[in-house]
Order: structure tokens, then sequence, then C-alpha cells
């Protein structure tokens, strides 16, 4: 009987496919809609070489899926709720950041601690 590897672990390995800036960019992009690769490439301003790696990535984690129109790539979303994963991350960290924030005001508030000895 084959073993599955359990839920946690495979979002684990979805997290981790994340966890890279170009990538989350090139996600945020193709968000709003479809690109071709050199869109990406003025968007994202990264080596050629770079971003065709970290769309590999996202290809084989299946989170994009590429179309060839003449010579251009072009690029989408396999699921529209990887946008709406951003999104809910993009309001998670807004929430820590404005905390922070305030952190920050009160530190500066209370004014200076006492001196080091």
């Amino acid at each position: 009987m084959a073993r599955t590897a359990p839920l946690y672990q495979l979002k684990a390995e979805f997290f981790k496919t994340l966890g890279h800036p170009v990538r989350i960019r090139v996600l945020e992009l193709l968000s709003e809609r479809e690109h071709a690769v050199s869109e990406l490439l003025a968007e994202v301003a990264v080596e050629p070489a770079h971003l065709s790696q970290q769309l590999a990535v996202l290809r084989r984690a299946n989170l994009v899926v590429a179309r060839r129109e003449g010579s251009a790539v072009h690029y989408a979303l396999t699921d529209p709720t990887v946008a709406e994963l951003l999104a809910v991350a993009r309001a998670i960290l807004s929430g820590v950041l404005a905390g922070q924030a305030e952190l920050l005001a009160d530190l500066r508030a209370t004014g200076p601690g006492p001196a080091a000895p």
C-alpha cells in the first residue's frame, strides 16, 4: 500500500514553493491577469535565466500554466484561489506591521530608558 505524505508536510512544501520574492511577485502579477514572459521580465527586473528558473518552479508546483502564442509565451495562474491566498497574506502582514508600528510609537512615547552601565 502506497503511503502519502501527511497534509501538514504537503502544506510545508507548498509554502516552501512560495518562499521566494520573485515567485511571489510573479504570482501577484498573474493574479491581475495573464502576462507574457516579456511583461514579467519588465515588471520583476531580474535576469531572463533567473525568471525562467522561478517560472519552472511554479510550473512544477502546478501554480502556473504556460501557453505559446506565436513566439511569445504567456503565463496564467492555474487556480484563482492563489490570488486569494496572496490577499490574505497581505491582510495578515498589514495587521502585523500595524501592531509593530503601534509598539514602536509606544516605545518612543515613553522616552529614553535608563542609561546603560
